[in-house]
């Protein structure tokens, strides 16, 4: 008795899945989009404050830098730029610098404006 192996391949056809792997793959290539915001030296300059290893003053100056150069490039600060630089400000004991960066992150950022207006109000004291 001879048997025959009658069971079809269930599936999708090979070429069908070479042509969509490919074009997975293709989009995967394709140009990646702009990010929403421009980090540059914020990221390492939170991590410096935290572990003490800039004065406020050397900090300021950075994210200064890293301010112009963002904007320049044409792009924004991220979340959390302008009231760490107002913070910043606050511990050297400029109250006006400190202010306007607190307004920039609250004006940029409406969701911070609690926050923000916490901060402003215990700026003042």
């Amino acid at each position: 008795m001879k048997t025959t192996n009658t069971r079809r391949r269930a599936g999708v056809p090979l070429g069908v899945a070479l042509a969509v792997a490919g074009a997975l793959l293709a989009g995967c290539a394709t140009r990646s989009q702009p990010t929403l915001y421009q980090w540059d030296a914020y990221q390492p300059q939170v991590y410096a404050y935290l572990k003490g290893q800039a004065s406020p003053e050397e900090q300021i100056g950075a994210l200064e830098q890293a301010l112009q150069q963002i904007r320049a490039k044409g792009n924004r600060p991220p979340p959390g730029f302008h009231a760490h630089l107002g913070a910043l400000y606050a511990s050297v004991g400029k109250g006006q610098q400190a202010q306007q960066e607190l307004l920039a992150e609250k004006e940029a950022f409406p969701e911070s404006s609690a926050y923000m207006d916490f901060l402003l109000k215990n700026l003042s004291k």
